[in-house]
Order: structure tokens, then C-alpha cells, then sequence
């Protein structure tokens, strides 16, 4: 992702992939190669549409967006977040960091969970007897294999297994979602992995 100013871009428009986040898409676009993709939707950020992009080019599909897709919302948008100069740092902020369960910073994880879950069934649905890929963002995906999983949505975003241009598949047999894999394709060209976008 192009961030020279390492801020937390959440929805906020205008933010581009990088050149090696370019090479990344189109890294998990050549692993899919083989599929029997028939439909492909992205969030509408930028960002994810640039990295749809690889794929509709490779299957010769248009890029439809769904926005329950989105990244999550976030009070942090647009401030730096990392180590050093970082506005969780600043106690006019703290009062939104009172409840790391729900959070209250952002979108509460079950409402999240409840919009992807709308968007994995209406991607099977346009799909169905094929496979669908989703573009979507980090906190999103995992936030809904969590669900899926039976796990507590609340997490250590530090340990989430999502990494940029990575593949979540959920796998169905009928309407019963059978099993969910993890791939990297994309994490041969260096840094990013295990940080999702």
C-alpha cells in the first residue's frame, strides 16, 4: 500500500496500491488461475478495486462491488497508529480505546461479521455451482472466518492469519460451508506478510 505518512487509512478514499502491492495481486491472481471462477467482487475502496484488477484481467470478468465488503470503520482513520509519535499515545484518545470487546473505537466485530456473512452468501449465490473471489481487507476477513469458526471475534490483531494478498477460502458442499483455507501466495516477494490491507 502507498502510505508515506504510515497513517491508518481505514475508508478514507485516495489510497492506491504500491508497486509491490501490485506485484502481490497479481501474485494471488496467477494462483487462481485454474479455477472455475465465474464471479468476482471487491470492496469498493480503491484500493481493493486496484487489487481486483489482476483478477478480472486474468478471467475476463468485470469487477462488481458489494459494500458490505468494506474495510471496517474506525475513529483512528487517518492518524498514525504506529510505534513512536502515534495517537494512541495522546489521552485526548483514550476514552475511545474503554472497551477492547466490542471495540469502541470502530465497528463492533458482530456487525462486521453479520455484513461479510451477507457478502459470502451473496457472492455463493451469484456463483453458485462455481467459485466466487471477494476482495475485501484484513480486519474484515477476519472477522468472519472468526465467526465461522466459532471463535470470539475479539482478538490481538498481531496474531490475526491474513496477510496481504492472501487467500481465505470458504468452502461449501451444498449450503453447508465445509471447510476454510489459508494460502499466501504472494508472500515469496517480501514484507507484508501477516499484515492484510
Amino acid at each position: 500500500m502507498h502510505n508515506p505518512d504510515k497513517v491508518l487509512y481505514g475508508r478514507l478514499p485516495g489510497f492506491q496500491l504500491s508497486g509491490l502491492g501490485q506485484q502481490m495481486a497479481k501474485a494471488a491472481a496467477t494462483a487462481l488461475a485454474e479455477r472455475d471462477i465465474t464471479y468476482l467482487v471487491s470492496s469498493p475502496l480503491e484500493r481493493a478495486q486496484l487489487t481486483a484488477q489482476p483478477f478480472a484481467e486474468q478471467l475476463g470478468l468485470p469487477v462488481h462491488l458489494d459494500p458490505n465488503l468494506i474495510e471496517s470503520g474506525n475513529y483512528f482513520e487517518g492518524m498514525r497508529v504506529t510505534a513512536g509519535d502515534n495517537a494512541l499515545r495522546d489521552p485526548r484518545h483514550w476514552w475511545v480505546l474503554r472497551n477492547p470487546l466490542k471495540p469502541s473505537w470502530g465497528e463492533p466485530y458482530r456487525l462486521i461479521a453479520a455484513r461479510m456473512i451477507l457478502a459470502l452468501h451473496a457472492a455463493r449465490e451469484h456463483a453458485r455451482g462455481h467459485e466466487a473471489v471477494a476482495v475485501s481487507h484484513q480486519l474484515p476477513i477476519w472477522t468472519l472466518r472468526c465467526a465461522l469458526e466459532g471463535r470470539r471475534l475479539w482478538h490481538d490483531p498481531r496474531r490475526r492469519q491474513c496477510g496481504l494478498a492472501s487467500l481465505t477460502s470458504f468452502v461449501f458442499e451444498g449450503d453447508q460451508l465445509a471447510q476454510i483455507t489459508y494460502s499466501e501466495p504472494a508472500a515469496h516477494l517480501g514484507p507484508g506478510t501477516g499484515l492484510g490491507a
